[in-house]
């Protein structure tokens, strides 16, 4: 008959069931109920207060029973339904009342042990309906399952479900290392994937800007040479000099960049006294063929010039 219930409610209540006995009066705390019996049948609850209990005709206290919150957390150990061994840590939050005093009081032995064991079937009925992944995220729906049918069972006690909470699930040690094994490779798939992004990125301004500083160099140059042209047409009457000195400033301008850059291979390059000549007779010739080659209807204006 509640015998846990009773003797924590007696240790609030201030008075002891000897002293009760022999002054006849029982003395009953703040939201504690007392059950009064005359001749071992049940007679009444006594509210807070002092009660007169005259033992001498049979009346006594049976017991007490708290009206306070109380707190159960229970451990239930369970397989998931892709057989992963969980333990469901629910804690439940119960009180009597005083209204079914009489139910909580003589219907039930130990109100601890009944919750813990609906708390069992109910958790082990769910929960392998589940997968791992889905336990962790529907906690709400499984604390609801748990508190719906523990209302509908301690309510015939006297007994009220104030809350019920999944406050943690525990995979064993091995999964959980492997669940936080894959979630550090997605964290690093996810970082290398923006870093390639991010290098790509970079690698396409760089190409972009060096394309331009290219374009920007090539009018440069073509700027550089037209004036050197202009200029020696002024002072060297003969054409062909003018494209022989042009030729050279191009050669020597030409090893002078393959010898600047950190980039590039091994190259050999002519580079005796007849080197510049043969490259100069070899653009002739080619710009002649080019000429000969061309559509009728008016040579070219450099094609008098060669002749």
């Amino acid at each position: 008959m509640g015998g846990t219930t009773s003797a924590a409610a007696a240790e609030a209540s201030g008075c002891s069931g000897g002293a009760a006995q022999a002054l006849c009066f029982a003395c009953v705390g703040q939201s504690t109920v007392a059950v009064g019996e005359t001749c071992g049948r049940y007679d009444a609850v006594l509210g807070p207060g002092c009660h007169f209990v005259p033992w001498c005709v049979g009346r006594r206290v049976a017991g007490y029973l708290s009206l306070r919150v109380q707190q159960l957390d229970v451990r239930c150990e369970t397989k998931t339904k892709d057989n992963v061994f969980v333990t469901v840590v629910a804690s439940v939050q119960f009180r009597a009342l005083a209204d079914k005093a009489y139910d909580a009081f003589y219907r039930l032995t130990n109100a601890r042990a009944q919750i813990q064991s609906y708390v069992f079937d109910v958790i082990r009925a769910s929960v392998p309906n589940m997968n791992l992944d889905e336990v962790f995220g529907q906690k709400k729906e499984v604390a609801r399952a748990v508190e719906e049918e523990l209302a509908k069972a301690m309510t015939m006690y006297g007994y009220e479900i104030v809350q019920t909470l999944i406050v943690d699930i525990e995979p064993d040690e091995v999964v959980k290392r492997a669940m936080n094994d894959i979630n550090a490779a997605a964290r690093l798939r996810v970082a290398a994937a923006e870093r390639g992004e991010a290098d790509k990125i970079q690698q396409v301004k760089r190409a972009e800007g060096e394309a331009e500083a290219k374009y920007l160099a090539g009018v440069g140059v073509a700027r550089q040479r037209q004036a050197i042209v202009e200029g020696l047409k002024r002072f060297v009457p003969n054409e062909k000099d003018v494209m022989d000195m042009v030729l050279v400033t191009q050669y020597f301008d030409t090893i002078r960049d393959i010898g600047a850059t950190s980039r590039s291979s091994t190259v050999f390059i002519p580079h005796g006294p007849n080197a510049v000549r043969d490259m100069a007779a070899q653009v002739r010739d080619g710009m002649l063929q080019a000429t000969a080659t061309a559509p009728t209807g008016g040579a070219p204006p450099h094609a008098a010039v060669h002749k």
